[in-house]
């Protein structure tokens, strides 16, 4: 059963505004970290007290009674189309980046571990030494039975960003919604760290995100949310408990749902 609300929204001025429920309810959600989240304030890598942060905001949904499961990007340690810029071949340095999630997955579990929270890492490229292969049917058991689990690896395929795997999964989970957790407090017309007069929407539709060309997730990511009518919540991951009071409802976030 599908257990997604339906939501409405009104539109003022040029800019899409909503109006929310007090207290969102929410069963199960897929929550997409990009790997330049787990960098820090790094210019690299992964930095463990990013790790532990998000780990304790990920327990504290948890302790909520919200099933959460995550998808994880590579971007801290290896990218794919940057890769093919250089004159790599596309597929071979997407197929690094998915090797990248991996490691990135692993951080992510260990952290969740040290929350006392029970996890397990299932990658869309069978490494059976270190996780197990993804089954839709045995993440769902997985998630039914409290664990977080962390989807690795993308969709398995060059040519698909991690977005457009977190769409995928999320769809897969029946998940209410999909949170990406950004450097920034929702959708903006252009970079706000870049542009000052950059405008900040709270609610758009998933054509609106297409027609501006808003670049938040891809276009595939995009279609695939809408065709199934999941709705994306974009907001800053960057503080403490931020994940927490976005999935109450609270703080600052954009919303993308189809238009009502």
């Amino acid at each position: 059963m599908n257990r997604r609300k339906v939501t409405t929204i009104q539109q003022e001025t040029g800019t899409m505004t909503d109006k929310r429920e007090e207290s969102p309810s929410y069963k199960r959600v897929l929550l997409k970290v990009s790997g330049e989240a787990l960098m820090g304030k790094g210019s690299g890598g992964v930095d463990p007290e990013m790790v532990d942060m998000v780990a304790a905001d990920i327990a504290a949904v948890v302790a909520s009674g919200v099933q959460v499961c995550l998808v994880v990007g590579g971007g801290n340690i290896f990218r794919g189309l940057s890769a093919a810029a250089r004159g790599m071949d596309r597929a071979q340095g997407d197929y690094a980046g998915m090797l990248a999630t991996i490691i990135n997955a692993l951080m992510l579990q260990n952290g969740l571990e040290r929350q006392g929270l029970e996890t397990r890492v299932m990658t869309a490229i069978q490494m059976a030494a270190i996780a197990e292969p993804y089954i839709r049917r045995r993440a769902v058991r997985h998630m039914e039975k409290g664990r977080v689990v962390i989807f690795a690896a993308g969709t398995g395929n060059p040519f698909f960003t991690t977005d457009t795997a977190a769409a995928l999964r999320a769809n897969e989970m029946e998940c209410d919604a999909l949170f990406k957790g950004t450097q920034v407090d929702g959708i903006y017309s252009d970079d706000p760290r870049r542009n000052p007069d950059a405008v900040r929407y709270d609610q758009l539709t998933y054509m609106d995100v297409l027609a501006r060309q808003l670049n938040v997730m891809d276009a595939a990511a995009i279609s695939l949310a809408r065709e199934n009518k999941l709705p994306i919540v974009v907001f800053n991951m960057h503080a403490p408990g931020a994940f927490a009071t976005v999935v109450r409802g609270e703080g600052r976030f954009t919303r993308v749902i189809e238009a009502g």
